[in-house]
């Protein structure tokens, strides 16, 4: 009996591969493109401002560049194989796509490679005032740098400063309390200045340096431990309200400039309606991206620290200060105060972001010196 051989036939395979493979490769080269583009632009621009060109920025820069090529190398293959009708489908979805991926994965990279911002020559003395360098841990065992103005009437007030600037930038606030006879510790946040450790400009670090920071002034004998406050601006603010939150310790908080550091801080966006939900879906990818990158503890929401914080039989006080000009920042605080009594807000009138001081100095010190003159009496 004759026997047949059967051979393979690569007959079946083929046109699947034909038909597949290139698409294949456009789908590739555009979450390539994308994601190299997103990275791209969160190292390169910030490294360049704060550092010059160097190795970061370059290589910032040189991914940006594959990026962009990857992408339009997709977008021009894609545009040839379907009708001149869909471009105007295409072409907008991949610009929606580009953004979304900027602002998202790209704003993530952005915050957790931040550039270290130089301290620069101003010291407390710039502004009148006598003080000491000193170097303290973190509660995690970073080495944080800071300048302390020894207190005159037994409270301290621990001053943050915002993301991307370091103590120098927040002189002028501690000479407004250090004329009030506060001690005043002006810290740079891990990462800026001459504080070590990786920077992370959502401040997701802010309980353990601030922990660090109220354990320095409780063991100074010029200061009452039970008289220990917080004073920050954006990303010190929000570092000053989830240590708060976390540190039964804090006896008051300022807060200005205090918007969010995690999605659940954006819940004030759904009175936007649609495009508030959307903005919203866009921050929790945001954040889930950030939680991957970094290794800092995710923390609580600001409205979850102030009800933790507010609801202690001996409650921390918050004064949250927003900016006139700025919509959103009165929202979130407002979200943020959820209505608990030890919470005051108060927006600064034709103020911008952190401005308060600057645009109302009078008021300004009115509000935050009455204030911590009643918690930290």
């Amino acid at each position: 009996m004759a026997t047949t051989e059967v051979r393979p036939s690569s007959q079946s395979t083929e046109p699947v591969l034909h038909r597949w493979g290139p698409r294949l490769a456009v789908l590739g080269a555009t979450i390539v493109g994308l994601t190299t583009l997103a990275v791209g632009v969160g190292l390169g621009p910030r490294h360049a401002a704060k550092e010059g060109l160097g190795p970061t920025a370059l290589l910032g820069f040189s991914l940006a560049a594959v990026g962009v090529v990857a992408v339009v190398w997709a977008t021009v293959r894609i545009l040839r194989s379907v009708r001149r009708r869909w471009w105007f489908v295409v072409v907008p979805a991949i610009l929606v796509a580009a953004y979304l991926s900027l602002w998202t994965l790209g704003q993530a990279v952005a915050a957790t490679y931040a550039p270290r911002p130089p301290l620069g020559a101003a010291t407390p003395a710039s502004v009148g005032l006598d003080y000491r360098s000193v170097d303290l841990r973190s509660s995690d065992d970073v080495s944080l740098a800071g300048w302390y103005v020894p207190s005159r009437n037994g409270a301290a007030v621990v001053v943050l400063h915002g993301a991307g600037s370091t103590r120098s930038a927040v002189l002028p606030h501690a000479s407004v309390l250090a004329e009030h006879g506060y001690g005043v510790l002006l810290l740079d946040a891990r990462g800026h200045g001459q504080s070590s450790g990786r920077g992370m400009d959502f401040g997701w670090y802010g309980e353990a340096d601030a922990a660090g920071a109220v354990t320095f002034l409780a063991r100074q004998p010029d200061v009452d431990p039970a008289r220990i406050g917080l004073l920050g601006l954006s990303m010190g603010g929000e570092q000053a309200i989830g240590a708060a939150g976390a540190d039964p310790r804090v006896a008051a908080v300022v807060a200005e400039g205090a918007t969010a550091r995690v999605a659940a801080d954006k819940g004030y966006l759904s009175s936007y309606g649609l495009r508030g939900e959307a903005q919203q879906w866009i921050d929790r990818l945001t954040f889930a991206a950030t939680d991957l990158l970094s290794d800092a503890p995710r923390p609580d929401s600001l409205r979850h620290s102030v009800t933790v914080a507010a609801r202690r039989p001996d409650p921390t006080r918050f004064l949250l200060i927003a900016a006139g000009d700025v919509e959103t920042e009165g929202l979130a605080a407002d979200f943020i105060r959820a209505d608990h009594d030890a919470v005051r807000t108060w927006t600064a009138p034709g103020a911008g972001h952190t401005q308060g001081l600057e645009t109302a100095p009078a008021e300004w010190e009115r509000r935050v010196v009455g204030f911590l003159d009643v918690t930290l009496r």
